[in-house]
C-alpha cells in the first residue's frame, strides 16, 4: 500500500461517520497563563471507548470488503487499541480477536472483554504478542487491523488534526505523544500538509521512547518495556514499520522525552483544573508544558488528551499526592 495522503484523511472522516465522534478542543486558562499563549487541549478522552483508537480501526474495519468483515477481524495492542477493535466489530456485528501481552494491566484487558472480543494473551512484550497475532490469521484467516502502521489507520488518526485546525486555524505549535506513532504520523501528516509553518513536537515517555529511537538508529529497533504510568505508550513500532517511523521523522521538528514526575503532574492537572480523568499517555505533553521550558512556543499551542482508562487505586494514589 501507498502511504496516506490529505485526501485519505478527508476519505477517513466520512467513513467514521456514526462510529468515531467530533471530540471537543477547549483552551486551558491555567495553562495559558503560565504559558503566556493560548493553550488548547482535544479531549479525545471524551472519544467512544475513550482514546483516539477508535477513529482508525473504524476506517480500517470500514475499508474492508464484505467477505473479509465475515472473515471477523484481529489485532495485538496494549489496551486501547484493543478496545477499539472490539468496539467497531461489536457495532458492524464481526468477530474480533485482540492479542494482549502479559505487559498489559488487568484492568485493560478486562476492558476488551467487555466489549465482546476473543482475548489472547501471549508473552512479554507487545513484540511477542504480535507474533502470536500472526499465528492466528495463518491459522484462522482473520483480517488484520493493526494498531498504527498502516495507512487507514493512520488516516483515521490523522482526522484529529483536521478537527483540530479547524477549531483553531491559527496553532502556531501541537504537541503529540508517541509511541507506535499512528497518531504522530497521522497528525503530522494533516497539520503540516495543511501548514507545513506548525511546529511538531513529539512527546516520548522515558522508560519506552521507542520511536524515538528506531528515528536515531534509523532503522526499526526492539527496545526493552519497563513499568509507567503512560502503560498504553508501551510496545514498539515493529520490526518490519513501513510507514510511521518515515512520517514522524519527516513531519516533526522537535523531541522531547517526559519521566514520570511529569506524567503524573499532567494527569493531577487534568483533574484538578478540568475535572477530567486522563490516563498518563494522555497527559504527557500536558506535563511537559507544566514542568519545562520549551521555549517560543506562538501564541497559539495545541496538545491532545486521550485515553480514560486508569487504574484506579494507581490513579488516585498518583493524583492525590500532587492534589493535596
Amino acid at each position: 500500500m501507498r502511504e496516506p495522503a490529505l485526501h485519505d484523511i478527508l476519505a477517513a472522516r466520512k467513513r467514521m461517520h456514526g462510529v468515531a465522534v467530533r471530540t471537543p478542543q477547549i483552551e486551558s486558562p491555567a495553562l495559558s497563563r503560565k504559558l503566556g499563549a493560548r493553550v488548547l487541549i482535544k479531549l479525545e478522552s471524551l472519544q467512544r471507548t475513550g482514546a483516539f483508537k477508535v477513529r482508525g480501526a473504524t476506517n480500517r474495519i470500514k475499508s474492508f470488503t464484505p467477505e473479509q468483515r465475515a472473515a471477523g477481524v484481529i489485532t495485538f495492542s496494549t489496551g486501547n487499541h484493543g478496545k477499539a477493535v472490539a468496539y467497531v466489530a461489536g457495532r458492524l456485528g464481526l468477530h474480533a480477536v485482540v492479542c494482549l501481552s502479559e505487559h498489559v494491566p488487568a484492568y485493560r484487558v478486562e476492558r476488551v472483554r467487555e466489549l465482546g472480543a476473543e482475548v489472547v494473551v501471549k508473552g512479554k512484550t507487545q513484540d511477542e504478542a504480535e507474533q502470536e497475532y500472526y499465528r492466528l490469521i495463518a491459522q484462522r484467516g482473520l483480517q488484520p487491523v493493526v494498531p498504527f502502521d498502516d495507512p487507514f489507520v493512520i488516516a483515521g488518526q490523522g482526522t484529529i488534526g483536521l478537527e483540530m485546525l479547524e477549531d483553531e486555524p491559527a496553532l502556531d505549535t501541537v504537541l503529540v505523544q508517541l509511541s507506535g506513532g499512528g497518531l504522530g504520523a497521522g497528525v503530522g501528516l494533516a497539520l503540516k500538509t495543511i501548514n507545513p509553518q506548525i511546529r511538531l513536537i513529539g512527546v516520548s515517555i522515558e522508560r519506552s521512547p521507542a520511536l524515538l529511537e528506531c528515528i536515531k538508529a534509523g532503522r526499526p529497533i526492539e527496545l526493552e518495556e519497563h513499568e509507567t504510568l503512560a502503560d498504553s505508550l508501551l510496545g514498539g513500532v515493529g520490526m518490519e514499520n513501513r510507514y510511521t517511523v518515515e512520517l514522524v521523522r519527516r513531519y516533526f521538528d522537535d523531541h522531547i522525552v517526559v519521566d514520570e514526575s511529569e506524567v503524573a503532574l499532567g494527569m493531577s492537572y487534568m483533574l484538578r483544573e478540568h475535572s477530567l480523568v486522563v490516563e498518563g499517555a494522555g497527559a504527557v505533553a500536558i506535563g511537559a508544558l507544566l514542568y519545562r521550558d520549551l521555549g517560543n512556543l506562538g501564541n497559539a499551542i495545541g496538545v491532545i488528551a486521550s485515553g480514560s482508562a486508569v487504574d484506579i487505586p494507581v490513579y488516585l494514589e498518583t493524583v492525590s499526592r500532587l492534589l493535596l
